[in-house]
């Protein structure tokens, strides 16, 4: 026999008096939230949307109407009480609140957020209804909550579905598979609780010393609107609103700095709209999502949450964005504490409210936002029209989420069979498996014969390290499989694996080290010496090197882009041993790993995978998993190329020799990539064929269809990522060299040939002409097929007439 746990008793019977006290407010087909007894029109579900927000607004005073302007943030965070308290009705939210974030879900990283409530999943959904209770029963209005919480590679929240980084993500080219993954996070949310999902991020990584590259799709900002346009779609599709982050021009502050330094953009006007912008314009004119999150850099000089261009007209006016404007944590007080164009934090309040945002975010008490908001409108600097109009978008977004409808989860008890079910840990750990890059495979090395070598030695300290796979903005709590334990695992009885830790991540003078090299301490050499003397008893070794998530994440940028610590001098010490060398890297953004791969015969990039990582990593090591990942990042070979990316304006990454440059002789720089956008071998090969272009002459408003052969031409199935590039041969303004236009994953057979189809439409053509707006020229157009930016295998032309 079951028995409730005495918090679960205390928790029904709370609801249950909640609802004996207020049961008349609960009739059939709707909720009388305002408690007047009769049915108004925003109670009514069968009325349009702008009618119910209309009414509701007019039956609002100024505390209920500034209520729905600010954050609370959940327990651990501001809020002191796992559950309502009689205080509450003494609190700033006795008015209401407009969300409340992260509520009851155990966030690892914060010991004060930890509770009971957060799981069995059954539990939290319940636990959710009782603090949604109080506010549709308490408050005199019952204005629902909209929960929110991150959710950029799984849920954040307590065993959760687990998915790997979105710099992992990204390196699937799986539109298909993010969709799914967005359709989990969404599912899981609404079966919790929550209402909003914090996710997609749409930042353009362009600096990979910026700390959040590891949470960033990519570099390109086509392949970031088409994975984000995906994730989106799936969350919203649940039930679930997409609030997407962080707009805009987050993601290059000044020398890639990162913590306070997050500021000052060095980005021209054509480019913010092609490469910043372009994402966040795609994703809400084609998925309509209904949050967005604003940014506390500057651009222009312009602080972007103080900002009207960019909060309305660009986004509103121009994008067709119709959800409601959440900040970044601070972004607020950073106009007038950081960026200084407000005099005071009350006149920082005043000008992001007048600029857009409807919803301000913060670490500390609501209050703190709610009540300068309040004297603002008394004092006549902000307008009853403007705080109803802010006010009325996120009404409206709690409105489509249903929340005037039923507030609540409905079927609690069956919330523990939607979440984090055995299909979603299926699809979670195929979405690690396709995020494996293979970046070197001298002579085949790869896959390991496990009937060859039968002494393994694995080495290097990430080989037994795992808080990569869990993040602040992600799942937690749940069972991880270091790569150690893994290849362990695959191996079996069928040979003997040895370990060796080698070195530490970092030295204890890192990152100085990285600057001014330090002598080896006696430990430091005697781990180095313990690792080659056990390689040169074993067939084969597999070095686990790269960075952990003290190293890569937000506010870690970094000065340099080399293993950091002793990590180099391990694998130099391992390669004089003559042994062969698999190595692993587990990184969260491109390393200039140079000598690594001159010397070393197989690189394997494993990137910031999930709980699965050393499941994933040995199936690929030993070839149950064929890798089919593609970088979404150009590898430089020295930080002294940044910016070094894709796509580029023409020249602006050319060579210094003769060819080059008259006056050049090429000797005074390193020059090209490492690794090139879109790059990634296989252990099979592929073969491209017959590119057929629907017409060869089009008007500037019609698509044109493309299409492709690719055939397996090895003796392994495998997945190639087929990659469309796009060159506008003249313009009348500068355009980049090439543009991704098209992608699609494929799997194959030994020996099978399938036809890839794509779609060119008039966007994927226009540009910024001299005017600034969007325009296709007539002109002629090459279409460029390959496996990545650099290899191209077909072209063919098509010409633009009027």
């Amino acid at each position: 026999m079951k028995y409730k746990s005495l918090a679960v008793i205390a928790l029904t019977l709370l609801a249950d008096s909640a609802i004996a006290q207020h049961k008349n407010i609960y009739h059939k087909g709707w909720v009388d939230f305002n408690k007047n007894g009769k049915m108004d029109v925003f109670e009514d579900s069968s009325k349009p949307i702008d009618a119910r927000v209309k009414d509701l607004l007019s039956q609002m005073n100024l505390e209920e109407k500034t209520c729905q302007t600010a954050t609370l943030y959940g327990y651990g965070r501001v809020l002191k009480d796992e559950m309502p308290t009689p205080e509450w009705k003494t609190k700033i939210w006795k008015d209401g609140i407009a969300n409340i974030d992260e509520e009851l879900n155990s966030l690892p990283y914060n010991k004060k957020a930890v509770t009971e409530y957060s799981f069995p999943s059954s539990k939290h959904a319940n636990a959710i209804n009782t603090v949604q209770k109080w506010f549709v029963e308490e408050t005199r209005l019952g204005i629902p909550v909209d929960f929110s919480n991150e959710g950029i590679h799984g849920l954040c929240h307590d065993r959760a579905t687990p998915f790997p980084a979105p710099v992992n993500i990204g390196s699937t080219w799986n539109k298909k598979l993010v969709y799914q993954a967005g359709s989990i996070v969404g599912r899981e949310a609404r079966a919790l609780g929550y209402t909003n999902v914090y996710a997609p991020i749409l930042d353009v990584a362009r600096d990979p010393r910026w700390g959040r590259v590891v949470e960033c799709y990519s570099e390109d900002p086509f392949l970031i609107a088409e994975m984000g346009k995906q994730m989106t779609l799936g969350i919203q599709d649940q039930g679930a609103a997409a609030t997407l982050k962080h707009y805009a021009v987050y993601s290059v502050p000044k020398g890639g700095r990162d913590g306070q330094a997050r500021t000052d953009p060095h980005v021209a006007p054509r480019e913010m709209h092609e490469m910043f912008l372009y994402p966040f314009r795609r994703v809400i004119q084609e998925a309509k999502p209904m949050g967005i999150m604003s940014s506390y850099n500057d651009w222009n000089g312009e602080p972007v949450t103080g900002s009207y261009y960019f909060l309305t007209e660009l986004l509103r006016k121009q994008f067709g964005f119709d959800g409601y404007v959440v900040s970044d944590s601070e972004a607020v007080e950073f106009l007038s504490g950081k960026h200084h164009v407000a005099g005071d934090y009350k006149e920082a309040v005043r000008q992001s409210i007048q600029a857009g945002l409807n919803v301000r975010t913060h670490f500390t008490m609501p209050e703190n936002f709610i009540l300068p908001l309040r004297e603002l409108v008394k004092e006549g600097s902000i307008s009853m029209k403007t705080l109803d109009e802010r006010v009325g978008d996120v009404l409206r977004v709690k409105f489509r989420l249903g929340l005037f409808d039923d507030p609540y989860v409905k079927d609690p008890a069956t919330t523990d069979k939607k979440v984090h079910t055995k299909a979603d840990e299926e699809l979670a750990v195929q979405l690690n498996r396709e995020s494996m890059v293979l970046l070197k495979n001298e002579k085949n090395l790869l896959p390991l014969d496990i009937n060859k070598y039968k002494n393994i030695l694995v080495t290097g300290p990430l080989a037994t390290e795992i808080d990569y796979t869990t993040s602040r903005y992600g799942p937690s709590n749940n069972p991880i499989i270091s790569i150690l334990d893994g290849i362990k695992a695959f191996v079996g009885n069928n040979a003997k694996v040895n370990y060796s830790k080698g070195c530490e991540v970092i030295d204890a003078k890192w990152p100085e080290s990285e600057i001014i090299p330090t002598e080896l301490t006696t430990e430091e050499q005697a781990q180095i010496d313990k690792a080659v003397a056990d390689a040169k008893v074993s067939d084969i070794v597999i070095a686990v090197v790269g960075e952990t998530d003290n190293q890569v994440g937000e506010s870690k940028s970094r000065t340099g882009l080399n293993l950091p610590g002793r990590q180099l001098l391990l694998l130099q010490a391992l390669y004089a041993t003559g042994k062969p060398i698999v190595m692993v890297m587990v990184n969260g953004r491109p390393l200039t790993i140079n000598w690594e791969n001159r010397y070393l015969p197989a690189i394997l990039q494993a990137g910031f995978p999930g709980p699965s990582a050393g499941k994933v990593v040995a199936e690929t090591l030993f070839g149950e998993n064929n890798p089919g990942g593609k970088l979404t990042m150009t590898y430089p070979k020295s930080i002294g190329q940044i910016e070094l990316n894709f796509p580029f304006k023409p020249g602006s990454q050319a060579g210094q020799g003769k060819n080059d440059d008259p006056n050049g002789n090429g000797k005074t720089r390193v020059l090209g990539a490492l690794y090139p956008f879109g790059y990634g071998l296989s252990y099979t090969t592929f073969e491209f064929s017959n590119l057929q272009i629907s017409k060869t002459e089009i008007h500037q408003q019609a698509d044109i269809q493309i299409s492709v052969h690719v055939k397996n031409t090895g003796t392994r199935k495998g997945d190639e990522v087929v990659q469309l590039y796009l060159k506008d041969l003249v313009s009348s303004v500068t355009t980049y060299e090439s543009v991704l236009r098209g992608f699609d994953r494929v799997s194959l057979a030994p020996g099978e040939t399938k036809t890839l189809k794509f779609v060119l439409h008039p966007d994927d053509l226009a540009l910024l002409d001299k005017n600034m707006n969007w325009t296709v020229e007539p002109g002629k157009f090459q279409v460029m097929i390959g496996n990545s930016s650099e290899d191209i295998k077909l072209k063919k032309e098509f010409t633009v007439i009027n």
